[in-house]
């Protein structure tokens, strides 16, 4: 048995991944024995009371005991996007007993990407008018979802329920701008972490240039898949692809 871990980024949430979760349980990724967890980051979801740290390491730690209080037991199977996968990264280059596997979606950090690549120029006037407009929620979420999202099909139930999710639980205009923070803080160790681990990148991401994905897998010499179509949520877009490349990365003899 394993224990799966997702964590969502920035002032994202557990119900944020939609449909990922029964994805990875039907395309055999993640198995009928092992469980699964999301746990939510500090100023998010089931945490939004807490304050967000500041730094990566110290949501890490955070993150550790949350584990520990919930009886998972590492080592864990860790899968996290964007500032997760940030999160995710430090967990298991400080901690490197604590993870056995790593999947990495859309995520980005020094010295493996620009600051243009980090977070894309375009994408900064809809980040600005996120924090302006901090305090009217369907508005909010309608720009996350044009600056993240390449499938439209179901845009008006995605905001709706997204509205709701944010007036269940709502997270605060400073931990989201001290979650900012961390994520332009951290950096990377060079060295890869000891665990098998995959990339998984979006070619039409519009909020981070997948060419930070492409350099992070060349400079661990880790497999990196790249989705055709997608946008930066990339679970939102196309969950049975990242289920399906989950499973066949798992199912590899060498890994």
């Amino acid at each position: 048995m394993s224990d799966w871990i997702l964590l969502r980024g920035l002032t994202r949430e557990a119900r944020h991944w939609g449909e990922l979760p029964a994805a990875l349980r039907r395309g055999g990724a993640v198995g009928d024995n092992d469980r699964l967890t999301m746990l939510d980051l500090p100023g998010n979801g089931s945490q939004a009371r807490r304050r967000s740290p500041a730094t990566v390491a110290a949501i890490v730690s955070h993150l550790r005991a949350d584990a520990a209080r919930a009886g998972l037991r590492p080592p864990y199977r860790l899968l996290a996007m964007s500032l997760g996968g940030m999160v995710a990264t430090a967990w298991a280059q400080q901690h490197a007993d604590d993870i056995e596997r790593l999947v990495l979606i859309n995520t980005s950090m020094r010295p493996f990407g620009a600051p243009h690549q980090r977070m894309r120029p375009g994408a900064w006037p809809a980040v600005l008018g996120l924090m302006r407009s901090w305090h009217d929620g369907a508005r909010c979420e309608a720009i996350i979802h044009r600056l993240t999202c390449a499938r439209t099909d179901a845009v008006e139930s995605d905001v709706a329920r997204w509205t709701a999710i944010r007036t269940d639980a709502p997270v605060s205009r400073g931990n989201a701008l001290r979650q900012l923070l961390a994520a332009a803080r951290f950096r990377a160790g060079t060295a890869p972490p000891h665990c098998a681990t995959l990339l998984l990148s979006s070619a039409a991401d519009r909020l981070v240039s997948p060419a930070c994905s492409a350099r992070l897998a060349a400079a661990w010499s880790v497999p990196h898949r790249v989705h055709p179509w997608a946008g930066h949520d990339l679970p939102h877009d196309d969950a049975e692809w990242v289920a399906r490349e989950v499973a066949r990365w798992i199912a590899l003899p060498a890994s």
